[in-house]
This record gives structure tokens, C-alpha cells and sequence, in this order.
């Protein structure tokens, strides 16, 4: 669905720190989904290697995506640096106040999903590598959307949380701390890894990542992500090596380490 250059560029010369008091929405704390309370953090970010020309990151690890800094004459998408298959997962994206155009987009693609279009279309869910909401309220799959909520307020800040559960196969989405209702279910049957991804077809609009978190699968898991989290910042790489458990063990203690820090 193209829109058009015009309605994309129409506030191409404001900025995102243009005194609008709504903006503060986008820090509001939300009540986290109760699978998640006792989860554990996760350090995901947008992937500097996976990202629209149209896409700048920024701040810290790369946790905010500025999209078409200059003018938008397309849609531009950037996508996580974590695949979430098989675990169950739950992020927020605080977007900023520039809420207009076309299509501002928020979801899940394999690396196959493109990430720039020279048009304004609706990206995520063009085809059947991604899973999409967009702000206009519409869910986008297979090149297809539905009516799933009503649609954003323009220029008003808002926090999108997103709701992935690789073991059930669905997708959630939540606005401002309300639960949306149920997305998308199948996507357990996904063959290729799956990410995080969001898109904007308008102009210097922000998207930041928020909370990110995981629930636990196992006690095990538990147990595993209370080591990692008790061992000193840069050095636990090292700290592992020194734990007096076998091999294996401390292997599995390394994975969490690993993916917490990404």
C-alpha cells in the first residue's frame, strides 16, 4: 500500500526534540507481562550490518534507530542483532513523537525480509519472511493486513512492546502497557532464524530500544542466568573459565553469556 512523498515529508524539517510535552510517553515505565517478571535481561540491539542506508544508530549500543535523517523517499527497516526461535521473548520500543506517514512498522522478519524499498509501502509483511503492525493499526503478513487495533494518534509519542513466543509460535503486541490481543500464531513452523525488526517510511522519526527480556525455560535456565549475572562485567568470559564444574557445564554458562551480551 504506497502512500504518499508528500504526507512522508511533511515535517521533514522539525526535529524529535521539538518541545512536544508527549514526547515524555515514550519513557514511561509499563507493567512488564507476568512470564516476564522473574525473566532475565537480555542485551540485544539493532544490528549496524542489517540495517536500510536510511537508518542511522545511535546511542548507546546502538539502541536507537533514526530513520531517513535527512528526507524520506522510501521505507528503510533495520533488524535485530538476536534471532529469538525457540525461546520466549518480550521487547519495547519507545517511538518518538513524529508518529505519520505512510507506515511506521513494528515486528518480526527472517534475513530474507528486505529492508529498503525506494516507495512507501508497508514493509513488514510485504511477503512471507516478516510479521508487521503498523501504525495505522493493521497487521501485515503474506502481502496481506487486517484491522487489529485502532489506529495510532499522529504525532504523539507511544511505547510498543512485542510479545514473541518461539515455543507457542505467536506474536503479541502491546501499546503503552495494554495488551493488543493475539497477533500471529504459526510461526513456530519457521524454518530460517527470526529477529526483531522495525520500519518507517517518514522522516526523522526514532525508534529506541526499551526493555528487553526473556523468560526462563527451565530451573536450569534460571540457575544459568543467576551465574552469568553474579559474575564482574567485562571479565566473566574469563570468570567462566575458573568456575570448578565440567566442561559442558561451563560451556552452557558461556552461551548465556554470550547472548546477554549482544
Amino acid at each position: 500500500m504506497a502512500g504518499s512523498p508528500l504526507r512522508d515529508q511533511l515535517h521533514q524539517q522539525e526535529l524529535y526534540h521539538d518541545n512536544n510535552p508527549d514526547n515524555s510517553a515514550a519513557t514511561k515505565q509499563y507493567p512488564l507481562p507476568p512470564a516476564f517478571q522473574n525473566g532475565c535481561k537480555v542485551g540485544w540491539t539493532w544490528n549496524t550490518a542489517d540495517k536500510s542506508h536510511e537508518v542511522r544508530l545511535c546511542g548507546r549500543r546502538h539502541s536507537t534507530a533514526l530513520f531517513h535523517p535527512n528526507w524520506s523517499n522510501g521505507t528503510a527497516g533495520v533488524r535485530g542483532t538476536r534471532p529469538l526461535n525457540g525461546g520466549v521473548h518480550y521487547w519495547e520500543v519507545r517511538v518518538s513523537s513524529r508518529v505519520f506517514g505512510t507506515s511506521m512498522m513494528f515486528g518480526v522478519a527472517t534475513a530474507r525480509a528486505r529492508l529498503h524499498v525506494d516507495a512507501f509501502v508497508n514493509l513488514v509483511g510485504e511477503d512471507r519472511e516478516s510479521w508487521g503492525m503498523s501504525h495505522k493499526g493493521l497487521l501485515w503478513h503474506g502481502g496481506r493486513s487486517r484491522v487489529y487495533t485502532a489506529p495510532f494518534r499522529e504525532n504523539e509519542a507511544t511505547t510498543i512492546g512485542v510479545f514473541f513466543d518461539g515455543l507457542q509460535g505467536t506474536l503479541t503486541f502491546y501499546k503503552d502497557g495494554e495488551c493488543l490481543g493475539l497477533a500471529f500464531s504459526g510461526l513456530d513452523s519457521v524454518q530460517d532464524d527470526i529477529f526483531p525488526v522495525v520500519c518507517s517510511t517518514a522522516a526523522k522519526t526514532e525508534m529506541t530500544l526499551g526493555v528487553r527480556r526473556r523468560a526462563f525455560l527451565s530451573l536450569q535456565d534460571r540457575c544459568r542466568a543467576v551465574v552469568v549475572g553474579s559474575l564482574c562485567g567485562q571479565k566473566k568470559v574469563s570468570a567462566i573459565s575458573k568456575l570448578p564444574l565440567p566442561n559442558p557445564m561451563r560451556q552452557y554458562i558461556r552461551e548465556e553469556a554470550a547472548a546477554s551480551a549482544l
